[in-house]
């Protein structure tokens, strides 16, 4: 699980993931984007909106963690809990599960509409956002990797009301106490979506 938010705001890039219980689909998500993104100073943290509070990861959702390299100390050692305020603020970018958390999130906070996405609508958003086109805005924002990566941020954004939904695709299923195989196709719909996140933060910090 990662640290908590401060009061104070934070010199490096934060995102959060979101779900309901906050033991399956948003720890999965947070400990393989720090993975990747961690060298890049990058903080990822996790929350639920009905947080089991104090449980860890499911077993299956463990072995998709150490499947996908995660370091099994660093998977073993999350613990859920509530999504509160504090988490939102010090979010640069709110990614949810599915829509119900989306929704949660900007009932809770309003103002960090243009920040939250469920995790795969960042993904097809982005996906329309060159690499190329993301480092240039981010190099027209300035040095600072809160201002570089809104300046991409504002890129995606611009793609939301453009590119096509079907709603369900935005979401990542639920396989809290289901079947091995609905852990292995809620990780199937999860890891291309990080994929994406992965390059636009890169791009907007290197």
């Amino acid at each position: 699980m990662g640290a908590p938010a401060s009061d104070a705001p934070s010199s490096r890039l934060t995102i959060l993931t979101v779900c309901t219980g906050n033991i399956c689909r948003s720890p999965l998500a947070e400990v393989m984007l720090r993975s990747d993104l961690e060298p890049l100073g990058v903080r990822v943290h996790s929350a639920g909106t009905h947080a089991l509070v104090g449980h860890g990861m499911p077993e299956p959702a463990l072995e998709l963690a150490a499947q996908a390299g995660v370091d099994p100390a660093t998977a073993s050692a999350h613990l859920a809990r509530y999504l509160v305020e504090p988490l939102l603020d010090d979010a640069d970018l709110v990614l949810t599960m599915a829509r119900e958390h989306r929704s949660h999130v900007v009932k809770m906070m309003p103002n960090r509409l243009r920040r939250t996405f469920t995790v795969r609508e960042f993904a097809r958003l982005a996906s329309t956002v060159s690499t190329d086109d993301a480092r240039a805005a981010a190099d027209a924002a300035g040095s600072s990797s809160h201002e570089r990566f809104a300046a991409v941020l504002r890129a995606v954004n611009d793609q939301r009301g453009v590119t096509a939904s079907s709603g369900d695709d935005d979401d990542v299923i639920d396989p809290y106490r289901r079947s091995r195989e609905t852990y292995a196709r809620s990780a199937a719909e999860l890891t291309p979506a990080l994929v994406e996140v992965e390059r636009i933060v890169r791009a907007a910090l290197t």
